[in-house]
C-alpha cells in the first residue's frame, strides 16, 4: 500500500532508529516510521529495520502476546520510494504511554538511573515498583526476553518497552509490545544474507555470538545463548517452558512467505535464522532442563 498521500497529524515521536511521522489510515493514528540508514554497512542502502518491524511484532502476534499492530507500504517523496512500516497508536485520549525507564525512576534507592540496564537493577525496580503486580511484571519482562532471544533483537532497553498510563483512573497497564526494528540482522545486506546461508559457521556465529541482548551484568551485555542454556535463573527457565511451546513456526514460516516488498532470498534468510536460533538457543535449553528436572526427581 501507498502511504504517501496519507492525511497527517501534528504527534510527534520519539526515538532514534529513522524518521517518523503520525498519519491516518482507515480511520485509525499510526506511525509511519522510515528506514534508518546503516553506518554498520556502508553497502546497505538503508537499514532493513523496517522490514524487522514487521516480522519482529508479528511473530510475537503468533506466539501471543500483545503486539503493537504493524503493516507494510511505501512512501515516496523527492521522487524516491522507500519501504516504510505503520505502527497502529495504541494510546488515546487520556492514556498515555510510559517507558520501564520513569517506572524505575521511582525506586528512588535504585543504583541506576532508569535507563540503566543492569539485570539486578531491572529485576529489583520490577520487585518494588507497585504500579503492576510485580509476579506479572516479572513474567512479562521474561517472556519477552525468550521471544527476544528467538529473533535476535539486540536493543530491547528500558525506553522501548512499558505500560498504559490511564489519567482518569490513575492506572497503569502493560502496553503491547512495541520497537522490534532492531530484531532480524537489519543490517545485513544481500551479499552477508548469501554468505550466512552458504556457511554454517556465519550461521553459528549469528546464532551464538551475535547479537547480544540489550541488558546487561556486570556492565557486559548478555549472550542469549550463554544465560538461556546456564539455567541459571529460575524465572527465564520458567519463561522458556511457556514460551517454547507457542512458537509455531509453520505460521512463523508462513507469514513471512506472504511479507511483502521482500525478496526469496531475503524470506529464505529470516526463516533459516529463526529456525537455527530456535533450535540451537531454545530447544537446547528446554531439553538441557528437561533433563536437570529428570534428575532432580529421580534424586529424592
Amino acid at each position: 500500500m501507498d502511504f504517501t498521500n496519507l492525511p497527517t497529524k501534528k504527534k510527534t515521536y520519539g526515538g532514534a532508529n529513522g524518521s517518523k511521522i503520525s498519519v491516518i489510515y482507515n480511520g485509525g493514528q499510526y506511525m509511519l516510521k522510515f528506514p534508518g540508514t546503516a553506518p554498520k554497512n556502508q553497502e546497505l542502502s538503508y537499514a532493513n529495520g523496517c522490514i524487522s518491524e514487521y516480522i519482529g511484532c508479528h511473530i510475537f502476534e503468533i506466539i501471543g502476546i500483545p503486539v503493537q499492530e504493524t503493516l507494510l507500504g511505501t512512501y515516496t517523496k523527492n521522487g524516491k520510494e522507500k519501504i516504510v512500516v505503520a505502527c497502529k497508536d495504541f494510546t488515546k485520549s487520556g492514556v498515555v504511554l510510559q517507558d520501564f525507564a520513569s517506572l524505575k525512576n521511582t525506586i528512588i534507592d535504585s543504583e541506576h538511573n532508569g535507563y540503566g540496564t543492569e539485570l539486578n537493577d531491572i529485576l529489583q525496580a520490577i520487585d518494588e515498583q507497585q504500579a503492576v503486580e510485580p509476579q506479572v511484571l516479572k513474567e512479562w519482562f521474561w517472556n519477552v526476553f525468550i521471544v527476544d532471544a528467538l529473533i535476535g533483537n539486540w536493543d530491547r532497553h528500558n525506553g522501548n518497552w512499558g505500560f498504559l498510563y490511564d489519567v482518569d483512573s490513575d492506572e497503569m497497564s502493560l502496553a503491547p509490545i512495541f520497537d522490534c526494528g532492531s530484531c532480524l540482522f537489519p543490517q545485513a545486506d544481500e551479499s552477508i544474507m548469501r554468505a550466512t546461508l552458504a556457511d554454517k559457521a556465519e550461521q553459528n556465529l549469528r546464532t551464538f555470538s551475535i547479537p547480544l541482548s540489550g541488558i546487561k551484568i556486570n556492565n557486559s551485555k548478555i549472550n542469549y545463548f550463554d544465560f538461556i542454556s546456564s539455567l541459571a535463573n529460575k524465572d527465564c527457565s520458567k519463561a522458556l517452558k511457556r514460551i517454547l511451546p507457542r512458537i509455531d513456526m509453520v505460521k512463523i514460516n508462513e507469514m513471512i512467505d506472504e511479507t511483502p516488498y521482500i525478496t526469496d532470498l531475503q524470506k529464505t534468510f529470516y526463516k533459516t535464522m529463526l529456525a537455527q536460533r530456535k533450535e540451537k538457543i531454545l530447544d537446547f535449553s528446554l531439553k538441557k532442563l528437561r533433563r536437570r528436572e529428570r534428575e532432580q526427581q529421580l534424586a529424592k
